[in-house]
């Protein structure tokens, strides 16, 4: 028995108790307990995860933009029980307009990661003290990591030597994209099998 089974076999059952109990869907994928809650009940669903299963830590908060959905995204906590030697992954959907309730009274380690969330899917989290851009600039456009977001940006910036100073410019790309079909030249070509000096030898 493999260990990702070993360690499915052993999530179930935690898996089972955490459905009865939080009123969660759980399944079990790639040795991880993955559990999807309610989005107003993040913040009661991570509070009994931690005081009445033992994770006591969070380690990430992250998201994943499906642009398809009706809720294109899904706001993704990962913890860790450091009693039981296991993880749980919690998923939320939401979208655009509809905020989270940030966990931070739960997690305070999570107003880094929510901020960073909002900073590159324009996720919003409603009780966060301090919800601002975290990682790109002053007066950004638009949040890097959504899946409709240019993939040259909508600005470039570079240094002016007139100016002595950073300047913010519409992109200008030097070339277009390059397709790249990875198919070698060489690749279909009929060519005579080399000869080696020393052939005529073993065919004579």
């Amino acid at each position: 028995m493999s260990a990702i089974v070993e360690m499915e076999a052993a999530l179930t059952p935690l898996g089972a108790e955490m459905v009865g109990e939080l009123g969660v869907t759980a399944q079990v994928a790639f040795g991880e307990l993955t559990l999807v809650a309610e989005r107003e009940k993040i913040v009661e669903v991570l509070t009994d995860l931690r005081d009445r299963f033992g994770f006591q830590q969070l380690l990430d908060v992250c998201g994943a933009d499906y642009p398809d959905r009706q809720e294109r995204f899904e706001v993704v906590y990962h913890l860790l029980s450091m009693t039981r030697n296991v993880r749980v992954r919690v998923k939320v959907a939401t979208d655009e307009v509809q905020p989270v309730p940030s966990v931070i009274e739960v997690y305070p380690s999570a107003g880094w990661f929510e901020r960073e969330a909002f900073d590159m899917y324009g996720m919003l989290f409603s009780g966060h003290p301090d919800m601002r851009r975290l990682l790109t600039d002053y007066g950004f456009e638009g949040h890097p990591l959504r899946k409709d977001f240019p993939m040259t940006g909508h600005v470039e910036v570079r240094w002016d030597e007139e100016q002595r100073r950073v300047v913010y410019e519409p992109v200008r790309l030097a070339q277009e994209f390059r397709n790249f079909d990875f198919l070698s030249p060489w690749e279909g070509a009929e060519y005579p099998a080399p000869v080696l000096p020393g052939d005529e030898k073993v065919k004579g």
